[in-house]
């Protein structure tokens, strides 16, 4: 048993290459093999989201605070707000992120699969988000 204490993990700023805007991401756990689930706590500023992306074997997100945005490829923008429950299944292109107004935070879960978690592809426009 490995047991995460509260601040001894620190936070990291989302990558420019994936995200747009200010996000924080706070690792939950990223347990070794032969686990393959990872967690991770994120945070986005109003106006902040990903680069479009899938996961090779799904993801859920659970919504803990604020407003935001998930959008499947070819589908409608859908608000998100705490206590949803987002299911991605795998191979779905995706983004989600914070309202134009509100930041928005988010327990993504996801599993690795021959050790990778996700496939991150281009930027949303801002066209796309709908700002």
């Amino acid at each position: 048993m490995e047991i995460k204490r509260a601040g001894t993990q620190p936070s990291g700023r989302g990558p420019a290459e994936y995200f747009t805007g200010t996000v924080r991401v706070d690792p939950l756990n990223n347990p070794p093999d032969p686990a393959r689930v990872s967690m991770a706590l994120v945070t986005f500023e109003p106006g902040a989201r990903t680069a479009w992306h899938t996961h090779p074997l799904g993801q859920t997100l659970i919504v803990t605070m604020g407003c935001g945005r998930v959008q499947l490829e070819g589908e409608p923008v859908q608000e998100i707000r705490p206590g949803d429950v987002v299911w991605i299944a795998p191979g779905e292109r995706h983004w989600h992120g914070a309202g134009p107004q509100t930041a928005m935070s988010h327990i993504a879960v996801q599993e690795r699969l021959e050790g990778s978690a996700v496939t991150w592809m281009e930027h949303v426009t801002d066209e796309q988000y709908g700002s």
